[in-house]
């Protein structure tokens, strides 16, 4: 059973304090938008997806307590509590499009009704419908990726991840983790290779803990071991997720990916990113335009709230990086399939 990091019912939402991870599962009550926003914004909840899930149903719980005198106060309040949430994490676009996406249902239906409570009736069913087609399209992607990988592989398949991407990310199943648990399903894996992704240590945290509880053969390896394992014809291929994809195929996702990508080009093994159509932006011509996110330097210049390094050092503490479309040599895996990164304004065409 995958494990869940959203637990959603009409008018109650909870998420799984992804801080606390491995030692203690502890879930946390999301009573509105406002509850929604911290927990992104402290990364209680990270990865793209789950993020724009958590963001639209914290307003559909909000929606569900509140009371409005007429649909333009509603839709006004679901305009401006939209806003707010997207100013939570800066890079991750899936937010930012669930939020347009959201807004212009609210709009749409606000036309057509004077009512208040069928207003607010039919945003709420638009945001859990999200939760749903979320977890469709990984399993979608997951399917799409392990048909793409397996189509030539002559024998089981070593593949490695970086940072969290599977049902702790996402409504459930996961984008590149979802793409290795296809290929695990079909009996094709030989083993997951998963960096522990410094310094928020989503992967030795998170990633290692995904790939225990489903049973999958996997080994834990220091970000700066990734050469060496390559060297040694070790990794068959490297998938990893994405917070947003430019239209030039561009990718943003944390930071390490993009050294990765390179040290793959170098051994000629072939770099897939994992993600749903929803974080390509074709409003942004190339990654340059990306903007990213910087964390506080408490998080690299401690573990578990713990001093390391040297008192009056600075520190540069970027949450992402962006990998050059030319390096990202296997494809863009999406729920609608697979496409050479250069390609992936075509999106819309699968």
């Amino acid at each position: 059973m995958s494990l869940e990091a959203i637990r959603y019912a009409p008018g109650r939402l909870e998420v799984l304090d992804q801080l606390l991870l491995p030692r203690q599962s502890v879930y946390i009550p999301v009573r509105d938008t406002d509850d929604g926003w911290r927990v992104i914004n402290t990364m209680q909840v990270r990865g793209a997806p789950a993020i724009a899930i958590v963001g639209c149903l914290s307003l559909a719980v909000e929606l569900s307590r509140a009371k409005f005198a007429s649909v333009d106060e509603l839709l006004a309040h679901v305009r401006g509590r939209l806003q707010h949430l997207v100013t939570s994490r800066p890079t991750a676009v899936n937010l930012q499009t669930a939020a347009r996406a959201l807004a212009a249902a609210a709009e749409r239906a606000a036309e057509a009704t004077t009512d208040v409570d069928q207003l607010r009736d039919s945003v709420v069913t638009e945001a859990e419908q999200m939760l749903s087609a979320d977890v469709a399209d990984n399993r979608a992607i997951g399917e799409h990726g392990a048909d793409h990988l397996l189509r030539t592989a002559a024998g089981p398949l070593a593949l490695l991840t970086h940072c969290n991407t599977g049902s702790l990310a996402t409504a459930g199943y996961g984008t590149a983790l979802g793409v290795i648990r296809s290929v695990h399903s079909r009996g094709r894996l030989a083993r997951a290779f998963c960096t522990e992704t410094r310094p928020y240590m989503q992967g030795s945290r998170l990633t290692a803990y995904e790939l225990v509880h489903e049973q999958i053969p996997a080994t834990l390896v220091c970000d700066s071991a990734v050469a060496a394992l390559m060297r040694d014809g070790r990794v068959h291929a490297v998938v990893v997720g994405a917070d947003r994809v430019a239209a030039n195929g561009d990718t943003a996702n944390k930071i390490g990916t993009y050294q990765l990508a390179v040290v793959a080009a170098h051994h000629s093994v072939p770099f897939y990113v994992a993600a749903p159509s929803t974080s390509i932006d074709l409003g942004l011509a190339s990654g340059a335009e990306i903007p990213i996110e910087e964390r506080p330097a408490a998080e690299l210049l401690c573990v578990a709230g713990h001093r390391l390094a040297a008192d009056g050092i600075a520190a540069w503490n970027p949450a992402f990086d962006v990998t050059p479309s030319n390096l990202i040599t296997g494809g863009i895996i999406t729920e609608k399939g697979v496409l050479p990164a250069a390609d992936v304004g075509r999106v819309a065409d699968l």
